[in-house]
Formats: C-alpha cells, sequence, structure tokens
C-alpha cells in the first residue's frame, strides 16, 4: 500500500468539507487550499482530491487512468484561444441583416492554437474566464461563440485600461451576450417597432414623392433611443441631449419623443407656412424639438433634439456644447453623470467626416468634456450611391472611434432584443465610466437617399435583397409568438391600434390646415425690395477662345458614350436615358446639360486632354443627371464609358469620394496645381455644401495666385437654385464668391444653356491663362425642356459672357434690333436659372415689350459687352432680377457696376433680405416667387 493513503484517508471528511466549500466560493479557503486544489483539480481531469488520492492509492496503472496529466503547451493555447475570441470574435458575429453569418474566420480555429477535435472533450483550466475553474475545449468554444459571434460583435481590447475592458468582458461574459427582458419589456420593444414601420409606411402611401429620409429599414433605431430613455433613470440620467441627422429624424420625433401626429402631417402639406415670428423656418426634417418624457419607473427623463443642416454630424459639437451648458444649468458639473449626450450618425458619414474625429477628440478634454457620448450609427452599409469600398480605408465605418480607445458594439439592425440590450450596457458604461462607446447597428436603407431618388441605379443587387428583405417587426413577432410571449392576434392589435391613430391625426391635419389657409392669400406681396451697398470691382481682358468642336468629333463621342458591350444588362431606365442621347444627336438636339457636359469631356480627351471628377456621388451625379459609370444589373459590374471612346484617347477618371468638402477639394486642388494640362474638377452634392470646404477655398483657390504666383485652373461645381428645397438645398452662396473676387483671381459663372457650359469646360484648357472656374450649376434647369441646346451650337461659336434676348436679336447681335420689332420699354438684367421664370412669366402675361438679357459670368465681367447692352436698350427701364435674398446673390456686387455702365441706377427686384438662405416652406416659396416676378416686370 502507498504510505501516502493513510494519512490521506484519515483526513478524507476534512478534505472533502474543503473542497466543497472551494467549489462554492474559491475565496472562502485559505491560499493553501486553494492552490492545493486547483491543482490537483488540474492535474486529475476535474476529479475530487479524495477520489484522485484514492485512484493513486490503488498503483501506477489505475493511477495513470484515473489522473491523466494535461498538456501544458494545449493548456497555454486555450488561454490564448480565449482571449483571440475577445479580441477578433466579432469578424465571425452575423452583424448584416441582408447577408448570412460570414464564413469561419480562420484565425479562430482551433487549429491554429495546435488543438484538434480529439480535444474537444478534454477538460482544460479557463483562467479569468467566467470566473475560473475548468470546462471541456467543446463547451469553452461554444460559450465563446454565443458571446462574441453571435447578433453582437464587440471591439473592445483596443482599451487601454485594464480596468475599464475587465468590465465590459464580465458584463458580456455572464450574459453571453444574450438578451433577458421580461416580458413586459419585450412587447414594449415590439410596440416601438410596429409603430416606426407603421409611420414610415403610412407617409409613404399618404405623402407621395415627399422627401422624409425615411428609416425603412433602420426601425430598431427607434426601439434603441426608447430603450435608452427608458433605462436612463436606473442609473441616474435626468436629460438627454440629441443630435443627429435627417434619417429617421420624423419617426424619432412621433415615435419616441411624442410629437403631435398631427402637427407633423400639417407640415407636410405643400401649402403650409410655419407660423414664425422671426426667420423663415426650415424643412421639417431638419427642426428640433423638446419634450419631458414619462418612463415606466415613473421617472420622467427631459429629451432635447438640437435642430440641425444638412451638413450631417456638424451638429456634433453643438451637442457637446449643449449638453455642458445643461450639466452645469442641474449643478452636474463634478461628476456629469446626469445629463447625456446622444449623438445618431450614418455610417458613410461617421467614416467620412473629419468633424466626427474633431468632437471625439475633444470627448476628455477639460475645457469640453461631457462626461461621455452615448454614439449610434445607423448603418445603412452604404452613403448616398457610394459603397463603403469607395467611401473609407477601414474595416468598420466605426473604426476612427478606436483613437479615443471607445468600445464598439456592433450589432444586427434585425434583432431589436440584442440591439437594445447593447443600447443599456453602452449606457451603463458612459455613466460608469464617462467615456464615449459606440453602438454600430447594421441594417439597410430601403430607398433612395430620399424617396424620390432611384437606389438601383448603382446598387441593383443590393436593391434586390432589400425588395424581398421581410420588415423587422415580422422576425421579431414571429419570435415572440413562438415562444409565448404575445400572440398573433395581440401583436395584430398593436399595428391596428397605431394605424387608427395616424389616420385620425391626418383628418385632424387637414382639417387644420384649410382653417389657416384662407389667412396668408397675400403676405408677401406687400414685401417691398430695395438696394444694397457697393463693392468696386476691376476689370478683365477678354480674348475670345475657339471652343467649337467638328461634326465628327461630336460623333465619335456620342457613339462611345451611347454604345454598351454586348454583354452589359443596364438598368431599363439608364437604357432609355441612352437613348434619348442617340436621339438627340441623330436630330441634331436636344442637348440637355447632362449630355453637353459628357461631350465636352469626350471631346477634350479624344483631343487628348486628361479629364478628372470627383466628389460626393458624382459618378451619377446627384441628380441622376450624369451616370458617368453605369451598373449591370445582373452582375453589378460597371462600365464607364468615357474611358471606352477610344484606344488612344487621354485618360477620363470619375471618383465618388469619401464624404467629405475640405479634404476631397484639397486634394483636387493640389492635383490641379501640379497637372495644369488636365481638366480637374470638383463636384459639390448640393452647391450649399461648398462651404464645408470654405477654408480651401479662401486660403488656396482665390488667394493661391497672389500669395504663392500659383496657378489652378480647377472646376468647381456648385449645384444652385431656389426651388423650394428649404435653407439648406437652394443657394451655393453666390455673393461670397463674389465677394472673393479681386484681381482677376477667378471666375464665377451662373449658366443657362448646355452649349455655354460645353465652351465653358472647354475654355479652360483651351486659354492661355488658368484660371479658377466656380460654375453656379443648375438642379431643375437638368431637365427643364427650354434649358436646352443644339449640336450645331456645340460645333460653333465660343463661351458667350453675356447673353442677350433672342426676341431682340437680329442677324448681327451687335445690331439696334430686328425690322419690325419695337425697343422694349424695360430691360430685366439676370443670372441663372431665374432667367426662365421670367421668360415664363413674360410669356403668360404676354409682356412682348420686356428685354431679358443673361449675365452668364459674373467675375471677371465683361464691361465692353455690357456697355454695348446699355448702349442698345438706353430708353428702356432697367431692372436687376435675381431668385437670392436681397443680401444674398449678385446684387450688392452688381448694382454699382450697371450704374456705372448705364448711367442710371437700376432697380432690384427679388427676394426680401433674410438672415437665412431660403425659407423652409414650400408655400412661401413659391408665394416669394410670384411676388419678385410681377415686381420685375411692375416696378
Amino acid at each position: 500500500m502507498n504510505s501516502s493513503s493513510v494519512p490521506t484517508h484519515a483526513n478524507a471528511a476534512v478534505i472533502e468539507a474543503a473542497y466543497e466549500a472551494w467549489l462554492q466560493d474559491h475565496n472562502s479557503v485559505d491560499p493553501t487550499w486553494r492552490a492545493f486544489f486547483q491543482g490537483f483539480t488540474l492535474a486529475s481531469n476535474g476529479a475530487s482530491p479524495v477520489a484522485a488520492l484514492a485512484a493513486a492509492s490503488a498503483g501506477p496503472a489505475q493511477e495513470a487512468a484515473a489522473a491523466p496529466i494535461i498538456d501544458s503547451f494545449k493548456q497555454s493555447r486555450v488561454h490564448h484561444l480565449i482571449n483571440r475570441y475577445r479580441s477578433i470574435g466579432h469578424r465571425e458575429a452575423h452583424l448584416d441583416p441582408l447577408s448570412d453569418p460570414p464564413t469561419p474566420h480562420p484565425s479562430l480555429s482551433i487549429e491554429q492554437f495546435g488543438l484538434t477535435a480529439d480535444d474537444l472533450d478534454t477538460v482544460f483550466d479557463i483562467g479569468s474566464y467566467l470566473g475560473g475553474g475548468q470546462m471541456t475545449l467543446r463547451d469553452i468554444v461554444a460559450n465563446l461563440r454565443r458571446t462574441y459571434c453571435g447578433f453582437i460583435g464587440a471591439e473592445f481590447t483596443h482599451i487601454q485600461d485594464v480596468e475599464v475592458r475587465r468590465w465590459l468582458q464580465e458584463r458580456m461574459e455572464r450574459t453571453r451576450n444574450q438578451p433577458d427582458f421580461s416580458k413586459a419589456e419585450k412587447i414594449r420593444i415590439l410596440r416601438r417597432v410596429h409603430k416606426a414601420e407603421l409611420f414610415e409606411r403610412f407617409l409613404h402611401t399618404k405623402y407621395v414623392g415627399q422627401k422624409r429620409f425615411s428609416l425603412e429599414g433602420g426601425e430598431t433605431m427607434v426601439a434603441a433611443v426608447d430603450s435608452i430613455i427608458e433605462h436612463c433613470p436606473s442609473v441616474g440620467v435626468e436629460e438627454v441631449v440629441m443630435g443627429m441627422a435627417h434619417r429617421g429624424r420624423l419617426n424619432i420625433l412621433t415615435s419616441v419623443m411624442r410629437k403631435n401626429f398631427n402637427v407633423l402631417f400639417e407640415q407636410f402639406s405643400e401649402n403650409y407656412i410655419p407660423e414664425t415670428v422671426g426667420g423663415d423656418g426650415d424643412v421639417k426634417y431638419h427642426l428640433g424639438y423638446e419634450a419631458v418624457l414619462d418612463t415606466a419607473s415613473g421617472k420622467k427623463v427631459e429629451v432635447r433634439l438640437a435642430a440641425n443642416p444638412s451638413h450631417l454630424e456638424i451638429v456634433n459639437p453643438v451637442v457637446e456644447g449643449k449638453a455642458r451648458a445643461r450639466q452645469r444649468v442641474r449643478g452636474d458639473t463634478a461628476t456629469r453623470k446626469r445629463v447625456l449626450p446622444l449623438l445618431i450618425h450614418g455610417d458613410a458619414a461617421f467614416a467620412g467626416q473629419g468633424i466626427v474625429a474633431e468632437t471625439l477628440n475633444m470627448s476628455q478634454l477639460p475645457g469640453y468634456t461631457t462626461g461621455g457620448t452615448l454614439h449610434i450609427v445607423v448603418n445603412n452599409q452604404i452613403g448616398f450611391t457610394t459603397e463603403p469600398r469607395d467611401s473609407r480605408s477601414t474595416v468598420y465605418c466605426t473604426d476612427v472611434a478606436k483613437m479615443i480607445e471607445a468600445p464598439i458594439f456592433h450589432v444586427n439592425g434585425d434583432q431589436p432584443e440584442a440591439v437594445c440590450m447593447a443600447a443599456q450596457l453602452a449606457l451603463e458604461f458612459r455613466e460608469k465610466f464617462g467615456r464615449d462607446v459606440v453602438i454600430d447597428m447594421y441594417c439597410y436603407r430601403k430607398h433612395g437617399h430620399n424617396e424620390t431618388d432611384e437606389p438601383a441605379f448603382t446598387q441593383p443587387l443590393l436593391y434586390k435583397k432589400i425588395a424581398t428583405h421581410p420588415q423587422v417587426s415580422a422576425v421579431l413577432s414571429q419570435r415572440l409568438i413562438a415562444e409565448g410571449t404575445i400572440t398573433a392576434a395581440e401583436s395584430e392589435g398593436i399595428k391596428a391600434e397605431y394605424t387608427a391613430a395616424l389616420e385620425k391625426n391626418l383628418e385632424q391635419a387637414k382639417a387644420a390646415e384649410v382653417a389657416k389657409s384662407a389667412k396668408r392669400a397675400a403676405a408677401i406681396e406687400t414685401k417691398k425690395f430695395e438696394g444694397s451697398t457697393a463693392v468696386f470691382q476691376p476689370q478683365f481682358d477678354f480674348k475670345p477662345v475657339p471652343t467649337g468642336v467638328s461634326a465628327e468629333l461630336i460623333e465619335r463621342a456620342a457613339r462611345g458614350l451611347t454604345t454598351l458591350p454586348d454583354t452589359f444588362k443596364p438598368n431599363p431606365k439608364i437604357k432609355r436615358f441612352l437613348d434619348a442621347r442617340v436621339a438627340a444627336h441623330r436630330d441634331g438636339g436636344p442637348v440637355d446639360w447632362g449630355f453637353a457636359e459628357a461631350l465636352a469631356f469626350g471631346t477634350l480627351v479624344l483631343e487628348g486632354t486628361p479629364v478628372r471628377l470627383s466628389g460626393q456621388d458624382c459618378e451619377r451625379g446627384t441628380f441622376s443627371h450624369r451616370h458617368a459609370v453605369l451598373h449591370d444589373m445582373e452582375t453589378n459590374d460597371t462600365y464607364a464609358p468615357l474611358k471606352h471612346l477610344d484606344p488612344q484617347q487621354a485618360r477620363f477618371c470619375v471618383y465618388n469620394s469619401l464624404l467629405s468638402e475640405a479634404a476631397v477639394l484639397g486634394f483636387d486642388y493640389g492635383y490641379s496645381l501640379d497637372y495644369p494640362d488636365m481638366l480637374c474638377l470638383w463636384e459639390a452634392q448640393f452647391g450649399d455644401f461648398g462651404n464645408g470646404a470654405q477654408v480651401v477655398i479662401d486660403q488656396f483657390i482665390s488667394a493661391g495666385e497672389s500669395k504663392w504666383q500659383r496657378t489652378s485652373g480647377i472646376v468647381l461645381l456648385l449645384p444652385h437654385g431656389y426651388e423650394g428645397q428649404g435653407p439648406e438645398h437652394s443657394s451655393a452662396r453666390l455673393e461670397r464668391f463674389l465677394q472673393l473676387c479681386a484681381e482677376d483671381n477667378i471666375q464665377v459663372a451662373n449658366i443657362t444653356t448646355p452649349a455655354n457650359f460645353f465652351h465653358a469646360l472647354r475654355r479652360q484648357v483651351k486659354r492661355d491663362v488658368k484660371k479658377p472656374l466656380v460654375v453656379m450649376s443648375p438642379k431643375s434647369l437638368l431637365r427643364h425642356p427650354a434649358a436646352v441646346s443644339k449640336i450645331e451650337d456645340l460645333t460653333g461659336g465660343a463661351f458667350q459672357e453675356i447673353l442677350d434676348d433672342p426676341l431682340f436679336v437680329s442677324g448681327n447681335t451687335r445690331a439696334p434690333f430686328p425690322a419690325e420689332t419695337a425697343a422694349p420699354s424695360r430691360l430685366i438684367l439676370c443670372s441663372g436659372k431665374v432667367y426662365y421664370d421670367l421668360a415664363d412669366y413674360r410669356a403668360k402675361q404676354k409682356l412682348n415689350d420686356v428685354a431679358l438679357v443673361r449675365l452668364e459670368q459674373l467675375y471677371p465681367l465683361h464691361r465692353k459687352r455690357l456697355a454695348e447692352i446699355a448702349k442698345k436698350y438706353g430708353n428702356a427701364k432697367l431692372v436687376w432680377a435675381q431668385e437670392e435674398s436681397e443680401n444674398n446673390g449678385a446684387w450688392s456686387w452688381i448694382a454699382p457696376q450697371l450704374e456705372d455702365i448705364f448711367g442710371r441706377k437700376a432697380a432690384y427686384a427679388g427676394r426680401d433680405a433674410s438672415a437665412s438662405p431660403a425659407v423652409g416652406s414650400l408655400a412661401l416659396h413659391k408665394l416669394e416667387l410670384a411676388a419678385f416676378l410681377k415686381q420685375a416686370f411692375t416696378i
């Protein structure tokens, strides 16, 4: 008998009692016992010490069979395996609701750690995982996958602070990252998803074609925000300051902040004019809102949604400042726990906008900290039309948040319970550590960038998936019904309840509209339009540049632009688009703006001049007018006709840029400096967004030649035009560029015909001098039936800085008037799109004694040509008409020059001065337009 068996058997009861205590709580026994039990259980494959010692006393053979020794190398590799799942388990998480789970990641294979299938039933020590102890390899892997490779993928091992990392680790591993809501909480989540979906569907059917930037595909975001607000009282948060872009904003206002439906529906009316005391209001998906919300706990939470422009993430620092102020008001400056900043982002914007990084960088600075911000990224997995591979260099759109070591929870948006669980965990993290935290909710966008957009132009395969994908509520309802939380009838009852409420509020809104409309008939007619002060501008030495091309060259370009490979399957709308171009070329017109642009690019590259165009969504064009890159409907392969006109052509490059103005414009400006023989263009998505690059414009484009004697021929295309789209989709700030004009530094044009645009682009590379060209490019004129040219306008002529009125032009454009045509009594000078509004008004009112003359290039102003106009219309009443507000547009700049050239002052016809570029109401826009058109012909 082995001598060790005597004392072992004699003390068996003591050992067994201590062992049982150790199993219940490792710290309940002294360190000696702890070391003893840990060693024995490791060596004996989980057997108790008493049993192991008994087996040992039976002899060497039995001892070997009962207490196998674990390979120390494999044991260490198991610990590495656990840490690897913590680090990159998110790479196998099922995040995309439109796709199957990802393929196994090779770095998570057990074979990578020197383990095999034969080890799956071997028991290993698990170190700190799940509090320590032993577990089979099979169970270790199953638990790790459940925690880190389910519908939540967590990134937290980049955090340097061990305490923070361990807190997150323990919280996730304890629950296996699986939601465990009560029945009432589950039903609340379902109600929020139902409500969000029904709201979006209701707007889509009742207000067809209206922009609302719907949340369809991402409705779970509403449930997540509601869950955060509901959880606030339990962690001590009394107030939430929110910022978000326009997608889903209307849904948050109604579904979470409980704004009355009837008020919102009234704002959807085309006749809606806000009851404002001062200012012009804004479109409904930009407005701020405040509410005090009751929570299920009985406590109230105050929620403030900041108003924001369409500059997307620019609201971020505004929200941080508001939150810090609110913390001071509430006496919360020591811990900053009671006021929560909550920012909701889009995926492309979070990755692309530099202001995101700047705001994140502020988060822990003494003068700017707000105790941590909770970020929700509504990850549509697409920008406007730009895919992630073209918009970022990182795996995730949220990687920028790693710069401040923020934990990031990637979550499948089709799993509302998982999203809400992650949201509550994120809130608890913020409250404990006072740091930023990010929830990256993977979802999709059911419609285009807005409801009038066609997403299948550029993502045909993606939108085939979306068309057949079930709604979030359907998936969640089926799961809750299967588990017995709710019945099918109860789920349908929730939908019926919300639908009835929506219909009732819509009727109330219609009644309110009828009651109000009579009060506002002619309010704008009483406004007067007054003049402004002068700005001196120097003359410019104009030298004609022949930019017309041969019919043969036009034919080569047109043929290449409209010819596709035999195997290419275009969208049917694109096919009609190309067929229309074929017909326009064959028939000698009409040539619209997009075709003229394409022919300008095509003739240049055929002549050996390379062309580069970049900007946000410029491959297709914000307004679907360009289609420089086409997408195959079946394979999603792309084809750029301008790259395939001729084997010997110069290069044509077009790029959908990252979602940035300043960085991209700066890049293209630098490109134009060192490649002066290229036509280099940057296009803003809307002209208004060009001010996001104001530093580049001020410091480089307008002043580079003066400061550094560096010349640039870069072209800025800034969509501009007042069409009732609100303050930030109307004006490219023409007045700001004119204010920058001096010393012949830049060219500023507001062009009205496709042919003149064609010649302006070609002039950029054909003339002797290099000057930046700023073009107020069109939006509605892209498809205006009168804004067209003929092929013959492209084969001859040159850019015209000033266009005389066709009604008063004889064969010799310098001669006074055609035979039998009386001299007009009124001369209206204008620039840009407003010409077509004026011409339409003149035709309808039959005012044939009024001449309309267009200034196509405002700076440098062709004073000599304008003097000829002045002489020709010497006895006519002189009026300057513009669609911009009086303190905007060209008026302040042009007025003194007109007085100097014409020898008399011009009367002003246009919108009244305003702090905002345009009104936010379509109805008010129309009233203003009618008023100033009448003013132009009667003042």
